[in-house]
């Protein structure tokens, strides 16, 4: 029988991310029939505050699914077989969404960058402008990478696109940041988003998101990739009724539903403050260790996460195992080619100065136990920080 542990479990990976006292309970409410008066009234109560959080006035798609299924579902309802795929590449998870884009059926180019800083949109608007063929059909970014902790101007991929002339869909990724991190949409001029519950929308894993644009709706009409469970026309029809063409994931609408209060209670610009504030308070203490965060620009640091660099010769792993074994708190690993090279610490969802306190804490209390060169006291410069008025 393992042995209990007083306290509770830090659990400040990027995701999956605590979940609210009040999400918890949600959760445990009875399944309703799904065909149902009330669960229309849950289903349109929900669609409608998805759109205040995408920043869309237009439909958002939910599938009961995990993020990868919504990458899916937004290249199989937009584009048919050997179309190309423009991937800004900067990290794990743009690498994951390339692999299922292949797998579809489709041509994948990427647009390789540094995965310590964001895409160079340079580099973007010259491959867009050499393409007077048109053969790229969409480009692929992701927002928030959170392999990394650096931010992709998704703003300025969309001027690179209308500067060039260029048609293709911008197809974007936001599981890691919605909720957390100011995101636009409609403003943006993004074709699909593409988003999971597990992360800023402070949900268990299981729901995966599309917010498409007029255009991709206008796209869909004529894609010819193999799409059934994953086609946007049936779901959106049966949405107009409150209904799915499916069994939907009936406690985790009841969770998405608190969660959205919670988020709008809070107010969106509030949430992304906080989120901004333990943010800067967390790369603060970084520095303050000596240490580096991986990401290289500052104007490209991630509200949500931020991986920190490990020195020459020392093993982010056996730090991170050390931490969990003696502190009780579970950091994210490096990712790919960051495989033992960095650490990241997860400050998104539900949390707030003292969780962030004590999560930097237990990260110096283990610099000092695995002997990683650092400077003892960096927590005091997240404290000094987060200790002025917000």
């Amino acid at each position: 029988m393992a042995q209990s542990r007083a306290g509770r479990h830090f659990l400040q990976i990027p995701g999956p991310t605590n979940l609210p006292g009040r999400v918890q309970r949600a959760l445990s409410r009875p399944t309703i029939d799904h065909r149902g008066p009330e669960w229309a009234r849950l289903t349109f109560s929900i669609l409608e505050r998805l759109q205040q959080v995408f920043r869309t006035s237009g439909p958002v798609v939910v599938y009961p699914s995990s993020g990868n299924g919504a990458w899916e579902a937004a290249l199989v309802n937009t584009l048919s077989p050997g179309d190309r795929v423009l991937f800004g590449s900067n990290g794990q998870f743009a690498s994951g969404w390339q692999k299922v884009a292949g797998g579809v059926g489709l041509t994948v180019e990427e647009l390789q960058g540094d995965w310590s800083c964001p895409i160079d949109l340079a580099a973007l608007e010259n491959r867009l402008a050499e393409d007077r063929g048109r053969e790229i059909r969409a480009l692929a970014l992701v927002h928030n990478e959170t392999s990394t902790g650096v931010v992709n101007d998704i703003a300025g991929a969309r001027d690179a696109l209308d500067r060039t002339g260029h048609d293709a869909l911008l197809l974007v990724d936001v599981v890691s940041s919605l909720g957390a991190m100011d995101y636009r949409h409609e403003e943006w001029g993004v074709d699909v988003t593409v988003a999971g519950s597990q992360k800023g929308l402070m949900v268990p894993p299981g729901l995966g998101f599309n917010a498409p644009s007029p255009k991709a709706l206008a796209a869909e009409k004529s894609a010819q990739l193999p799409r059934s469970y994953w086609n946007w026309e049936n779901i959106l029809e049966f949405n107009r009724d409150g209904f799915y063409p499916y069994t939907p994931a009936t406690n985790l609408f009841y969770a998405l539903d608190e969660a959205l209060s919670m988020l709008l209670e809070e107010g969106l610009p509030h949430v992304f403050a906080r989120h901004a504030r333990l943010a800067e308070a967390t790369r603060q203490a970084v520095r303050g260790w000596g240490l580096d965060v991986y990401c290289r620009d500052p104007k490209a640091c991630s509200q949500a996460l931020t991986a920190v660099a490990m020195p020459a010769g020392y093993n982010a792993d056996v730090l991170r195992q050390v931490i969990l074994e003696r502190f009780d708190m579970s950091l994210g690993t490096g990712l790919g080619q960051l495989k033992g090279k960095v650490f990241r610490i997860g400050h998104l969802g539900d949390l707030n100065e003292l969780t962030l306190a004590g999560t930097l804490c237990g990260v110096e209390m283990g610099l000092a136990a695995c002997d990683v060169p650092h400077v003892s006291g960096g927590v005091g410069y997240a404290l000094a920080f987060l200790a002025k008025a917000p």
